[in-house]
């Protein structure tokens, strides 16, 4: 496995594997990397002749008093686990290599970014678009992969490449849950043993929401009622939305019909989880 931290280097690598006629799949990631992570490596080595694994804590992504600074780099063993799924090279540019002066170009992806995580995290979907182009742009892959878990995320970048006519397509790939259901995440580990044990109530509220619409439930207002007595059993955790929304265009929806995106975020104790779950309603 090669380690390129330039962008020299890894489009030096891309064009010796195209040279060879051999697709490239890619998967950024912050690091800190997981079984949610090491899925969508398998994936893509399913789906694609060598596999790019990007390493990079995105600053333009982090509002003020995020968790930028604390945010795990564990390098060495993303590395490792890299190695052991077969990844062809991996790239970890430093921030001063992807922003080496003031950005004052940006990518903002309008009305998706806005509802949900856009109220909670200004700007931050403008920094995720922003890095995801730059990183499309310079290692050039056929697909690219990305987890269920971030849903409006993956909104954001199928309408920013869509939009821009960018040559790739992107791959969902399905959350990956612990045992007790909780989605993985990098930022799993802030959690105290206790809030740990807690933190699964998240996915019992979104698959009491499921139960509810395949048995005829239609109004969202219900739902959601419903769903926060289930999240309420956890008193400390703090809940930012409890969201029934159009699963294609994230708009809100009063009436349950067609695909549904069902969302929840919250925060327990300094931990910002989220968690998504898609169910299909009556047809539209």
């Amino acid at each position: 496995m090669q380690v390129t931290t330039t962008i020299t280097e890894i489009r030096a690598w891309v064009r010796q594997a195209r040279a060879a006629g051999r697709t490239v799949g890619f998967v950024p990631t912050m690091g800190a990397l997981h079984v949610g992570h090491t899925s969508l490596i398998d994936a893509a080595a399913e789906r694609c002749d060598c596999v790019v694994v990007s390493i990079f804590v995105n600053p333009t992504q982090f509002g003020a008093g995020e968790d930028f600074a604390r945010y795990p780099r564990p390098l060495e063993n993303d590395l490792a686990l890299c190695a052991e799924h077969g990844v062809d090279t991996v790239f970890a540019p430093s921030p001063a290599e992807m922003y080496p002066r003031e950005n004052l170009t940006w990518v903002a992806v309008e009305k998706i970014s806005e509802p949900l995580c856009g109220r909670f995290r200004p700007g931050h979907f403008r920094g995720v678009a922003t890095v995801c182009t730059k990183l499309f742009n310079i290692v050039g892959p056929d697909l690219a992969f990305f987890g269920q878990k971030d849903a409006q995320q993956v909104a954001v970048i199928r309408r920013m490449v869509a939009d821009l006519n960018l040559p790739l397509e992107i791959v969902v790939c399905p959350t990956v849950r612990e045992p007790d259901g909780l989605a993985m995440s990098s930022r799993n580990q802030y959690l105290s043993p206790q809030e740990r044990k807690e933190a699964p109530v998240i996915y019992r509220a979104l698959q009491r929401s499921a139960e509810l619409i395949r048995a005829g439930e239609t109004d969202s207002a219900q739902i959601v009622g419903r769903m926060s007595e289930v999240l309420r059993q956890v008193p400390g955790l703090q809940i930012e939305y409890v969201s029934l929304v159009d699963a294609d265009t994230l708009e809100d929806l009063p009436q349950i019909c067609g695909r549904v995106l069902v969302a929840v975020a919250g925060r327990l104790g300094p931990t910002r989880l989220i968690d998504n779950i898609v169910v299909d309603g009556p047809a539209k």
